[in-house]
């Protein structure tokens, strides 16, 4: 890899760890992240394409990308046919489990204004106990001319918390353990009673420049307020919310920067390759945003219809293809080892995770994890493998669910994290210099 002093985009180094920090502060929300991300292509020469527009031809070497809410999908069309040479598409979400408010949130009581919310997610609630909360989202304002109007907004100061009870009135927390109920002890307490009548759309209107009159409704999300940092004695660690799964959103950003123009004198590559981020993963995927909705087929059907083809289309061309589904890995917590099966143990800065299940949770079979292996061995990375124990439930990602809609070769990676849907989680800076190494070798169509 890149000495520190030099890094490089392509191998990842100093500056990859710099960007993800920079990308995670910025990005409280989905809709954050992927106004983050747009920018971010925007600079490497990417366009916004509206699939309502009439479409134009697709020559080789555009970058564009096209955005739905949370979801973004962004492509570069290779040198060669994309039906005879297929795409490489990587996918991940931009989702994290959090504490999302209400239609109707305010709950008065007991002299407080409290936030209600929902809990989006298999969340670690008590993590999120005794935290400064900021409050970000985005808010639909009326407007004159359009009818409606969406604004993004991040209030990046400490409006709310969720109290813990103390010790004295809850004797056996620390042998029994917190236990919290969503519905009673999760809303935030924002301010003291004061009569008015609604502090949470006085405080959206006077943040995007509106009347209360004019604040619809919202989507917002409450979020922690520290900072991602680097961390641990010698800066090996990256602490930080919503690491899942915005660490592998922007490895894959930051693998297809790497990976452009990097064909012969400079040409784009021969394949095709796309980066798909989408929203809602942690509650099931099931969305117009997801990734069980059509936009990412629609996306790829856009690139074949409107790319200089050879013959046989969106089936010839998923059928020369491969996907890689990004999403953190557990790596083994040094307290609760036993949690893990003996020969499936990641640890941080051991490399990226290779993840496989039977029961097709994650999309790897033999003939995709041997061909992560040469990607790997092609970027000096030293790949892990993870496999549930037996006895225990295991999650599932994007990667099948990708993998079985579009028919294509699938293999779930990730890098190792530990405090998995915790509101503030760590994870390693090699092992996401390793995955951008990785990816950049995916999508120049190596392997």
């Amino acid at each position: 890899m890149s000495d520190a002093s030099t890094p490089s985009p392509a191998t990842g180094g100093a500056n990859s760890v710099n960007d993800l920090l920079s990308f995670l502060g910025r990005s409280p929300t989905p809709w954050h992240a992927v106004d983050t991300v747009a920018e971010v292509l925007a600079t490497h020469g990417f366009d916004a394409i509206d699939l309502s527009w009439e479409p134009r031809p697709l020559i080789a070497g555009t970058r564009g990308y096209v955005r739905s809410g949370g979801t973004i999908i962004a492509f570069q069309v290779g040198m060669e046919p994309v039906a005879a040479f297929g795409f490489r598409i990587a996918s991940a979400h931009t989702d994290s489990p959090g504490l999302r408010l209400k239609p109707q949130p305010i709950i008065k009581g007991n002299g407080y204004v409290r936030l209600g919310v929902e809990v989006y997610g298999g969340v670690l609630l008590s993590t999120w106990m005794d935290r400064d909360l900021g409050l970000a989202g985005r808010v639909v304002l009326r407007d004159k001319d359009a009818g409606q109007r969406t604004v993004l907004v991040n209030i990046a100061r400490p409006v709310a918390r969720i109290p813990n009870l103390a010790i004295h009135l809850n004797r056996g927390v620390n042998d029994e353990g917190v236990k919290l109920n969503a519905q009673t002890h999760m809303p935030a307490v924002f301010s003291l009673d004061v009569d008015a009548a609604d502090p949470l759309r006085d405080l959206l209107a006077s943040e995007t420049g509106a009347t209360p009159a004019d604040v619809l409704t919202w989507d917002l999300a409450l979020y922690d307020l520290a900072a991602p940092v680097r961390g641990g004695l010698n800066g090996e660690f990256v602490f930080s919310g919503r690491l899942d799964n915005l660490a592998s959103s922007y490895a894959l950003v930051q693998g297809m920067i790497a990976s452009l123009d990097s064909g012969f004198d400079g040409r784009p590559c021969a394949v095709t390759s796309v980066i798909a981020l989408h929203d809602h993963e942690e509650v099931g995927s099931l969305s117009a945003q997801g990734a069980q909705g059509r936009l990412l087929e629609t996306v790829l059907q856009h690139v074949v219809d409107q790319a200089e083809q050879a013959p046989g289309g969106l089936v010839r061309a998923l059928a020369n293809s491969w996907h890689l589904s990004a999403d953190m890995a557990h790596a083994v917590h040094p307290g609760y080892a036993d949690k893990h099966d003996s020969q499936h143990m990641p640890e941080l800065n051991k490399g990226l995770v290779i993840k496989q299940n039977a029961s097709q949770r994650y999309g790897t079979e033999g003939e995709t994890s041997a061909f992560v292996l040469r990607l790997c061995e092609k970027a000096g990375v030293k790949p892990q493998w993870f496999a549930n124990r037996s006895d225990l439930a295991c999650g599932t990602t994007v990667g099948p669910i990708v993998g079985a809609a579009l028919g294509v070769h699938t293999a779930d990676i990730g890098c190792p994290m530990l405090s998995m849907h915790s509101i503030r989680e760590m994870c390693g800076t090699k092992d996401h210099e390793g995955m951008i190494a990785m990816l950049d070798k995916f999508f120049r169509g190596e392997g």
